[in-house]
């Protein structure tokens, strides 16, 4: 496990950018420093935080963490492991360009090397029209490009998760974040190879698919996608096997589930 004093910011950002131009490869999602360094010490070689994992933590649904409690959870990320960290800033934790300017900055400041910026708006429960979505990730890019250290901005679509998919507005969409300085393109909510491959094949830039058990790495990668996350699902598989265990334990007085803490001295070793 890479010791992260001894990595900085701008050779994280190089590896990730690198990576992006290399074999296609998956970005899990940790909810905290503990299970970062999990998946560090299991060998993956960048992360990206997740929204409703992470608020779940708060005891708050997706979308309840403020920008400065995204910022603190970042900063306790990135110090806790070596390799790159990406952000899901939902839609920029406000409207205006400059909202989305602002979110890549602090993340940028707490340690992070590569950000997203999703085009639906959970306050007014709608999708930006394309104009004012370029807008913001315009913004976005420009902020990133000041930085002084690659930054890798993922612009996100979201039409698949908020009631329209259609490929074909999905992929001008991706084509104009593109254009405004995306660098990753990501259209979660894709079920099949098929749409991968098509949005894949029409866009030129590269594409991170939102994983499920409907798709292997393989097919993912064969339809094109170059890399691979999971959102917020490795926080419930750890959250259903908790529930799972506290519920024998309640119901039954069943304590064979509580197995000891295994490699934790690997897992978080200083």
């Amino acid at each position: 496990m890479t010791n992260p004093s001894q990595t900085t910011q701008a050779d994280k950002g190089a590896a990730f950018v690198a990576l992006h131009q290399g074999e296609p490869f998956v970005i899990p999602n940790p909810w905290d420093a503990g299970s970062a360094r999990v998946l560090e010490a299991l060998g993956f070689r960048a992360l990206a935080t997740t929204s409703s994992g992470f608020a779940f933590t708060l005891g708050r649904p997706d979308g309840g963490a403020t920008l400065d409690e995204v910022v603190e959870h970042v900063a306790g990320v990135t110090a806790a492991t070596g390799i790159p960290v990406s952000v899901d800033l939902e839609h920029g934790h406000g409207r205006e360009p400059q909202a989305a300017a602002r979110a890549i900055a602090r993340v940028a400041e707490a340690g992070a090397v590569g950000g997203s910026i999703e085009d639906w708006d959970p306050a007014e429960d709608l999708l930006y029209p394309v104009d004012e979505a370029v807008e913001r990730i315009a913004a976005a890019a420009q902020t990133a490009r000041g930085l002084g250290f690659p930054f890798a901005l993922t612009a996100r679509a979201e039409n698949h998760l908020r009631g329209n998919p259609d490929l074909h507005d999905t992929i001008a969409r991706l084509n104009a974040y593109a254009a405004a300085g995306a660098d990753v393109l990501y259209a979660p909510g894709l079920r099949t190879a098929d749409e991968v491959r098509t949005v894949c094949g029409a866009v030129d830039r590269p594409v991170n698919v939102l994983a499920h058990k409907g798709l292997t790495m393989r097919e993912i990668a064969a339809a094109g996608g170059q890399r691979a996350s999971v959102g917020g699902a490795l926080t419930w598989v750890a959250i259903n096997a908790m529930v799972e265990a506290a519920e024998r334990i309640r119901d039954d007085g069943d304590f064979s589930a509580l197995t000891g803490a295994g490699r934790i001295k690997d897992w978080v070793a200083a």
